[in-house]
């Protein structure tokens, strides 16, 4: 494997991996803007650019753009997060300029037509709707915004309704003249690449680029609280947060493998305990997520009406019981867990190709696999059960529960559960 990584002179920066072996290129540009970079009234408006993306260019129909890709086999997406946006293509490696080519036209030539816009609008109000019949959907977004109230980083990608609504072509025009800069996209390409050629057709494509770009966004306070609604479903749906380190934070790592041993597989305490021991769930799992600078432990579980009060108990017991009784054994397993996982979901170039972006995003540089390995391999017990201590500690929480839960506990009822 070859990493190289130039910058070109208006500042728009290209990563390659050579991967031997394949035939296949994975290329994109991941952009660092997303939902967290919206002004409140913008609000869902990085993923109404991105779905408009593919909605015609000044050379290309939207018909064209898929024929174009889709003639040679290829496949071409996007999507958008809290803090990037990203369109990506996959082809074959003789393909590679015609991707380029069709990415880099609808990055920089897009028309915002009309009628496009209104059937897009749409598109995006179903999607919305899909959204909100999905349980499991809509409790992260109401967990996102109990935790950070008020704040972009809190607010759903999808934006609500009402404002998809009113977006106007001024609006997409708007929202790329304020943060589309060459400074602020990242050209990431994995498989079958030659980077001096990569360099040459990104000079070509964006190398003219000078349109300058804001790099303001609302720094994250977790704040914590609460939202329950009582609806007739099949389950009760619960998710708890508490706040975690941002991935710019050591304390990411040590986090992320107390998540594992917590919850992240049949293993961990929350699946023996819950599932395995008492039958209470049939999903439980608990993950460490993070941003730039702020990050959350997360606890979902779907129970039934009459199991949810002892469910949220559970949870917050095995929250208790990680800060005094965790294992050497359950340490060793979560970190070789969470090593394989990472190496496992590398052997695809399109994985490789997300990770050279993301780690540019963060770093401006490329962390050798072996870097990321000796930090996880360096989280000890120790620092695992100093991390739960914190966490348990810690009276600020989020609280979402959707379905049938009355006989759910409160917010508060569950803090001081944990404090005691």
């Amino acid at each position: 494997m070859t990493i190289n990584y130039d910058t070109l002179p208006n500042g728009f920066r290209v990563v390659t991996e050579h991967m031997p072996g394949i035939e296949s290129v994975s290329l994109g540009v991941w952009i660092t803007a997303g939902g967290r970079h919206e002004r409140v009234e913008q609000n869902g408006i990085a993923h109404f650019l991105e779905h408009m993306a593919f909605k015609g260019t000044k050379t290309r129909t939207p018909l064209q753009i898929a024929e174009e890709i889709e003639d040679v086999g290829g496949y071409l997406n996007a999507y958008t997060g809290r803090e990037v946006t990203a369109y990506y293509a996959r082809v074959l490696r003789e393909d590679t300029a015609l991707a380029i080519d069709v990415v880099s036209d609808i990055l920089l030539n897009p028309v915002f037509d009309p009628h496009e816009i209104e059937v897009e609008r749409g598109v995006i109000l179903q999607e919305i709707g899909q959204a909100l019949d999905t349980p499991d959907d809509v409790i992260f977004d109401w967990l996102q915004e109990v935790a950070y109230p008020g704040q972009a980083i809190g607010r759903p990608i999808l934006g609500p309704a009402e404002r998809v609504q009113a977006f106007a072509q001024g609006d997409l025009a708007g929202f790329v003249d304020e943060h589309y800069g060459p400074d602020r996209m990242i050209f990431a390409a994995a498989g079958a690449v030659d980077h001096d050629e990569i360099m040459r057709l990104c000079e070509q494509a964006f190398g003219g680029l000078q349109r300058p770009s804001s790099t303001l966004i609302q720094p994250a306070g977790f704040v914590g609280g609460e939202r329950s609604e009582i609806k007739k479903l099949e389950q009760v749906h619960f998710a708890l947060a508490l706040e975690g380190p941002g991935y710019r934070d050591d304390a990411i790592y040590t986090a992320q493998v107390y998540a594992n041993a917590l919850g992240g597989g049949m293993s961990s305490r929350l699946f023996q305990e819950a599932r395995e021991k008492r039958g209470l769930c049939y999903t439980i799992f608990s993950q460490a997520g993070a941003w730039s600078d702020t990050g959350l432990i997360t606890i979902y579980a779907g129970t039934s009406a009459g199991e949810i009060k002892g469910l949220a108990e559970l949870t917050i017991d095995e929250l208790r019981r990680a800060t005094s009784d965790m294992t050497e054994a359950e340490v060793a397993r979560a970190r070789a867990q969470m090593r394989a996982g990472m190496l496992m979901g590398l052997e695809s170039a399109s994985s490789r190709a997300e990770r050279l972006a993301r780690q540019v995003a963060i770093w401006n540089r490329v962390v050798p696999v072996e870097e990321t390995v000796e930090r996880l391999d360096a989280v000890t017990l120790e620092g695992v059960t100093d991390f739960a201590t914190q966490v348990a500690g810690d009276p600020r929480a989020a609280l979402a529960i959707y379905g049938p839960g009355k006989t759910a506990p409160s917010l508060a009822q569950l803090t001081e559960r944990l404090a005691a």
